[in-house]
C-alpha cells in the first residue's frame, strides 16, 4: 500500500451500514504520523490544530533531534486540513505551519529551522 508523505515547513523560526442489526468489524484506520526535525536550539511543544483553531498537544520535540508523533485517528476523517504549532519552551513565539491536507496513513514532516 502506498503511503503519501506530506511536508510542512515552519517558517521562523465511514463505516459500513449493518445488515439485520449486526455490524461487521471495521478495518483499523492506518496510523498517521508527524515527524518533527527540530533544528532549533529550544525544545518545542508540538500541537496539531484542526478547523476553527482547536489544538491538541502531541508531545515535546527536543532541540536538535527528530521526533515522531502519532496523530490521533479521531482527528482525521478522510481528507482533513490540519496545521501544526511549535511552541518553544522558554520563549514567547509559537509559529504555526501552513494548512496541509492529511489523510489516514500519511507521514507528515515538519521542519523547524535553526533560529
Amino acid at each position: 500500500m502506498h503511503r503519501a508523505t506530506r511536508i510542512a515547513t515552519l517558517v521562523l523560526v465511514a463505516g459500513l451500514a449493518a445488515c439485520s442489526g449486526q455490524s461487521e468489524p471495521q478495518e483499523p484506520q492506518p496510523e498517521t504520523t508527524l515527524e518533527v526535525d527540530n533544528q532549533a536550539r529550544l525544545d518545542m511543544n508540538i500541537y496539531v490544530v484542526r478547523g476553527g483553531g482547536t489544538r491538541q498537544r502531541l508531545g515535546t520535540a527536543t532541540a536538535h533531534t527528530r521526533t515522531t508523533f502519532v496523530i490521533p485517528a479521531r482527528l482525521i476523517f478522510g481528507l482533513t486540513p490540519l496545521r501544526f504549532q511549535a511552541d518553544p519552551i522558554g520563549a514567547r513565539r509559537a509559529p504555526v505551519s501552513r494548512e496541509i491536507t492529511v489523510e489516514p496513513g500519511d507521514r507528515v514532516s515538519l521542519i523547524i529551522p535553526p533560529g
